[in-house]
């Protein structure tokens, strides 16, 4: 399992250039480490992310150097925000890109760049709708409006809402159910969700079963099948 945590308390932990080169940096390893089989981000202090730092773009394209929730969708391994606080702007965006939310109760919610004539540009427009829907992701960008953790909760963003002394106890305990799976099937399933989301329902349907035929392959598949016949617990190997 690796850690990552965002250190710019001073600023509430606001992305900059900088940020997003660790980010990838730590990706890239991430990708590279077999070993590593889930990752989990979050902010140092009593903040996950207050938004971006300003910044003033040469060219279009060096637009990608200050999107870190791009980096944190690249991670091929299951991640984990565990959000310490309030996640605003582009630091919501990063928790977006994560696979699966735990906030603590004193958090908040916003994407209010239209506040500052800007739009979400590290992937905001388009995780927000997917996850709540399109009419609460409408009135949040729209509006700016700020979000609860428990609203939070009820509209989908997070998975769980926990006291700030519960945080990591509860991120624990989902890493411990994630690595009690097999890691390719895990792998897969997430690979499956993440780019069936984009694919009309026929092309989904075709990926999970081309994934499904891969783990075929697997020693994990046969052990778990073993494992099951034989009533204990199955011991993969990644394999």
């Amino acid at each position: 399992m690796a850690s990552l945590t965002l250190r710019r308390p001073r600023s509430g932990n606001r992305v900059n250039r900088l940020m997003v080169e660790e980010l990838s940096l730590a990706a890239a390893l991430v990708n590279q480490d077999d070993s590593v089989r889930a990752v989990t981000i979050t902010g140092s202090g009593t903040t996950f992310s207050s938004g971006w730092e300003p910044f003033r773009l040469s060219s279009p394209g060096e637009l990608s150097r200050y999107q870190g929730a791009r980096v944190i969708a690249s991670i091929q391994v299951p991640v984990v925000a565990a959000i310490n606080g309030d996640a605003i702007g582009q630091g919501l965006e990063l928790a977006l890109a994560a696979d699966l939310r735990i906030a603590v109760s004193s958090a908040r919610f916003a994407m209010p760049q239209v506040s500052h004539g800007l739009l979400p540009w590290d992937g905001g427009t388009q995780r927000l709708a997917r996850i709540v829907g399109r009419p609460c992701a409408m009135e949040m960008l729209l509006t700016g409006e700020s979000l609860d953790a428990q609203t939070a909760l009820r509209k989908g963003l997070v998975n769980r809402v926990v006291e700030p002394e519960e945080l990591n106890e509860a991120v624990e305990d989902i890493l411990e159910r994630i690595l009690a799976g097999a890691p390719i099937a895990v792998a897969y399933a997430k690979e499956a969700v993440r780019e069936g989301m984009d694919l009309v329902l026929g092309q989904g349907l075709r990926l999970e079963a081309d994934l499904n035929i891969l783990l075929h392959s697997t020693r994990d598949r046969a052990e778990g099948l073993r494992s099951f016949s034989e009533r204990r617990a199955p011991v993969f190997r990644g394999e």
